[in-house]
């Protein structure tokens, strides 16, 4: 995994992908974040952009590569798989077919996100938390941690700046863990939104998913 990159979270070693997926070699965990399947037919459906319908294959896709490279024995999708529940529900069956193929065999965890949470017809745990050791896994940071604990979450699909652009970007500081969105159609927020500051500790840094590689940089968590 030369282009990949290992840090420390808490007492766990876990390693940031150049896809957006985290890996977790002694659990044997695969955990990535804002899938947003459907988000092309949600935005057609709602009247919005008429956007080419091509995303839930392409993210199902760059997952099933992950899925294949590591072989984890537990796939922990942060919440937001879904661009709402009715665009689960309307999932195309050969897309159906491909989530199945990537379960089969392994713990599957969907954690609630504020677009899907509910009960969908896919197999797997569907919960609003899930805790391995010490690190809880969540859709949306919490504000405060318990003591000792380290979180693992999404939602707000981190970006960072290199060389002039913006990157997807897992942000953390030693304690928390926030992944980049995985979804293909996904924005994202610069760390200097207000929300994010008092989240992160002023050592965060921000490992930047940048042409086949992750570079770690330190986090700018000035005023915007």
């Amino acid at each position: 995994m030369e282009f990949a990159l290992e840090f420390a979270l808490g007492d766990a070693v876990l390693t940031a992908l150049p896809s957006g997926a985290m890996w977790w070699a002694d659990q044997r965990l695969l955990c990535v974040s804002d899938l947003h399947l459907g988000k092309s037919a949600r935005m057609a459906r709602r009247g919005g952009a008429l956007l080419p319908p091509y995303d839930s294959a392409e993210t199902l896709g760059r997952l099933e590569a992950e899925v294949a490279r590591f072989a984890p024995a537990c796939v922990v999708c942060l919440g937001d798989s879904f661009d709402d529940l009715a665009a689960g529900a309307a999932l195309e069956d050969a897309l159906r077919l491909r989530i199945a193929g990537m379960q089969a065999g392994r713990h599957w965890v969907w954690i609630a996100g504020n677009h899907d949470a509910g009960l969908l017809d896919f197999s797997g745990d569907y919960l609003a938390e899930f805790a391995v050791d010490r690190l809880v896994f969540r859709h949306i940071a919490a504000p405060l941690l318990a003591a000792g604990a380290c979180e693992v979450s999404g939602h707000y699909h981190p970006k960072a700046r290199l060389a002039g652009q913006n990157h997807p970007a897992f942000w953390h500081d030693g304690r928390r863990l926030i992944l980049p969105a995985f979804g293909t159609y996904t924005g994202g927020v610069s760390a200097k939104a207000a929300q994010i500051g008092p989240l992160l500790g002023q050592d965060a840094r921000a490992l930047v998913c940048r042409a086949g590689r992750v570079l770690q940089i330190p986090l700018d968590l000035g005023k915007p």
